[in-house]
């Protein structure tokens, strides 16, 4: 029987909780982790239509986005607009659960869905998110037993893992020495007499969060009174994941075309697609993110794109981008943005279970906006000229 708790464990390891913002608020928000699982509806908002779309259907789970609840609150009374959708949620048996800024962080996540509906090939992360912090720890050890002895332990705290290989380590042979001073019971020698020792130097990778429990295992296994030991802390290494991509046009095309292909790719909004910069440049470096992106335009002007695909984007952020001469914008409904991600997500469930779960991502829009008007017809102007 497939249980919710599958359902949360799947959605953890495609979008790791950790790569979540400290401010953030995702996972498991209502529902019971024992409950069977047979039906899983996606969307970017647990809104009330989704909500009573979820029910109507019969779905043990929502997928969202958007937290439902984002900051603190003291009481979720169903007098209430957020609290009522919870306890309609709960009284139709249906977890909900939200994977928000880890979803963007992650590899694949929100702007590879992004990307691919632009057609891009994403070459990384607009910016990268460090590796997990590893730790490099060496250690002497008397060659034999012991060596393999201490080894062991290293590898069953957490020591010795580099991507899929398990049990690293480097060793190399040498001459240790040392005086066992009166008070010492010396494993090795005599009190008063100088020793020499064939000694095992020991070198393991290990995450710096299990520091603590892997120095433990080493010092409980070393047969040393005392323990010449190192930890040094590795530089970080930049990973293939963190917010925003970058990606390349199989053809170089204009500004003009680009921003046709985005108002096509992305669900039409009342918002549209609204593009900054001269219709006829060449593009073929294309920066995307998912959600509002206006924090990014310093990183894309350094990183050699040729235009940036996001949302939100405010007046005087853009201006001043476009007077300093970063890459032209494009600039789509936050919604639109990250619609696409849905249909990530909802693969990440269809691997993992099969015919065993059925899986849906909702068609409702769930944009605020309801109404555009402006022009009728391609309004352009002449790019800006530069400040400098």
């Amino acid at each position: 029987m497939t249980q919710v708790r599958d359902l949360v464990d799947v959605m953890e390891s495609a979008y790791p909780p950790e790569l979540a913002h400290d401010w953030d608020a995702v996972g498991l928000v209502c529902g019971d982790p024992a409950d069977e699982l047979s039906n899983v509806l996606f969307a970017v908002d647990a809104t009330d239509g989704v909500v009573s779309e979820a029910l109507e259907w019969g779905a043990q789970a929502l997928v969202v986005h958007h937290p439902l609840l984002l900051r603190g609150v003291t009481g979720v009374g169903a007098d209430t607009a957020k609290g009522a959708l919870l306890h309609r949620l709960i009284r139709g048996g249906c977890a909900l659960f939200t994977a928000h800024t880890n979803a963007d962080a992650a590899d694949p996540g929100v702007s590879d869905a992004l990307a691919a509906v632009l057609g891009l090939r994403v070459l990384g992360p607009l910016e990268a998110e460090p590796e997990a912090a590893l730790d490099k720890v060496i250690t002497m050890v008397p060659v034999g037993a012991d060596a393999e002895r201490v080894k062991a332990a290293l590898f069953a705290a957490g020591a010795g893992q580099l991507g899929d290989y398990s049990q690293a380590a480097f060793t190399v042979q040498g001459t240790g020495q040392f005086m066992p001073e009166p008070g010492a019971h010396p494993a090795v020698g005599d009190v008063g007499r100088l020793v020499h020792v064939t000694e095992e130097r020991i070198e393991v990778i290990a995450p710096r969060r299990r520091r603590a429990q892997v120095v433990a295992a080493m010092l409980a296994a070393h047969p040393y009174e005392e323990v010449s030991y190192d930890v040094l802390e590795l530089a970080a290494r930049p990973s293939s994941r963190g917010v925003g991509r970058i990606g390349e046009l199989s053809q170089p095309e204009t500004l003009r075309a680009f921003t046709s292909r985005v108002a096509q790719a992305v669900p039409q909004t009342a918002w549209g697609v609204r593009s900054a910069g001269d219709p006829e440049l060449v593009l073929r470096r294309v920066a995307v993110c998912g959600g509002s992106g206006d924090s990014l335009l310093g990183t894309v002007s350094r990183v050699g794109v040729d235009v940036f695909v996001t949302a939100d984007l405010r007046h005087h952020p853009a201006d001043e981008h476009l007077r300093s001469g970063g890459p032209a914008l494009v600039d789509v409904a936050h919604w639109a943005s990250e619609q696409p991600w849905c249909a990530q997500a909802q693969g990440v469930v269809d691997k993992a279970f099969g015919d065993k779960v059925k899986t849906r991502v909702s068609q409702l829009r769930t944009d605020p906006w309801t109404l555009g008007c402006g022009a009728e017809q391609e309004l352009t102007y002449p790019p800006l000229e530069s400040t400098e």
